[in-house]
């Protein structure tokens, strides 16, 4: 590990004193965490530093390289969640991170994620990205079924979104108009027989107050269905007075045989009061118990429904702090898990959130998570 981190500031290093258009930014966060559990009446708290390396470099006019990368060292209730995540799932999503390795030392562990690493090449009217990158669907603001490849956690707003290995060319025909077609390997890193890669393409179109997706993608057959995986989503933006927005994805196996489960819908809106101090924000979606969407939620971020509403206001005391509180719904079970996140700019470039979750149902309080963290911007 030390060799790795060694080599990684070196090159970074070495590539900052290049002639070339190179440019480093990146976050580091600060946080302390400290869980309430009721069950055994314990108090469990953790520590992380974490920071995201940005990096690219321009090639003339004609090409970009971008990069990224993720330096973690956590403790207690950090370094615990890293460790039951990959037991279960090989990746860190609910947290935010993918990272697929830890090395533990005697009070830490630490880990090195490779975020992003691609390049673009540019024209006129197309482009050319290749690598580990980030594929984005959809207009939804908590859930966004569209964004199969990127699923979000709305426990987790700030969270980056996790990238994808592949290739993608995009042509714009006109100012509003984009097309996309797309490449994925295998969901399967040790696949080499192609079996579970994705193909597909998306248009976007944009007018003055409506904007519109439309996406197709297709999964090609590996050992959850032998005749491949269909994807068809759309996806709608609607600017006037409210702000709306609705996002469907309907997923096919053949062997499973899909209908009505398949599909996965979120729409919800909006709208500010006082002259943008107050906004208020809602969202519900519908979670097929065989869509993709419902694959992430059900081994990722918990939520097992079909039916969720998303509600949250912001309020805006200055330019400098603002205070949210939300509450995410499951009509079924009867469950609630209220969000409250407070944002106070220290300095510029500096900025703390305290945020609060307390999840229950009629039956069970299960207890307190508070977190503090402290961003830096360079």
């Amino acid at each position: 590990m030390i060799k790795i981190i060694f080599i990684f500031l070196f090159v970074l290093f070495s590539i900052n004193i290049l002639p070339a258009q190179m440019s480093v930014s990146g976050i580091l966060d600060s946080s302390v965490s400290v869980n309430v559990d009721p069950e055994s009446n314990t108090v469990l708290s953790g520590l992380e530093e974490f920071a995201n390396i940005r990096f690219q470099s321009r090639l003339r006019d004609r090409a970009v390289v971008y990069g990224a990368v993720n330096l973690i060292a956590a403790s207690g209730n950090y370094a615990v969640l890293v460790q039951e995540t990959l037991s279960l799932t090989g990746a860190d999503e609910s947290s935010g991170l993918n990272v697929s390795s830890y090395v533990s030392g005697e009070n830490f562990i630490t880990a090195i994620e490779l975020e992003r690493l691609y390049f673009r090449l540019r024209g006129e009217h197309l482009d050319f990205d290749s690598g580990l990158f980030r594929l984005p669907f959809g207009y939804g603001q908590v859930w966004s079924p569209s964004d199969f490849l990127n699923p979000k956690n709305p426990l987790k707003p700030d969270a980056r979104p996790r990238a994808v290995l592949g290739s993608a060319l995009t042509l714009y025909p006109i100012e509003e108009l984009k097309l996309l077609g797309f490449y994925t390997a295998p969901r399967d890193p040790f696949s080499s027989d192609g079996k579970g890669s994705l193909t597909g393409f998306s248009m976007d179109r944009h007018w003055e107050r409506v904007s519109l997706q439309t996406l197709y993608s297709f999964e090609t057959p590996n050992a959850g269905s032998s005749k491949g995986i269909h994807r068809v989503g759309l996806s709608v933006k609607l600017d006037i007075k409210i702000s709306f927005t609705a996002d469907a994805l309907y997923t096919y196996n053949h062997e499973a045989e899909t209908e009505i489960s398949g599909l996965s819908v979120s729409a919800g809106f909006d709208y500010s009061f006082f002259d943008g101090k107050l906004i208020t924000l809602a969202e519900y979606l519908y979670n097929g118990e065989n869509s993709s969407l419902a694959y992430s939620t059900n081994n990722i971020f918990g939520f097992l429904n079909r039916h969720y509403i998303y509600t949250g206001l912001t309020w805006r005391f200055n330019d400098f702090t603002n205070l949210s509180a939300a509450l995410i719904t499951s009509f079924e079970e009867i469950t609630y898990t209220p969000l409250i996140i407070l944002n106070h700019d220290i300095f510029q470039g500096a900025v703390l959130t305290v945020s609060v979750q307390t999840p229950f149902d009629t039956n069970t309080f299960y207890g307190v998570n508070c977190t503090a963290k402290v961003r830096l911007r360079f």
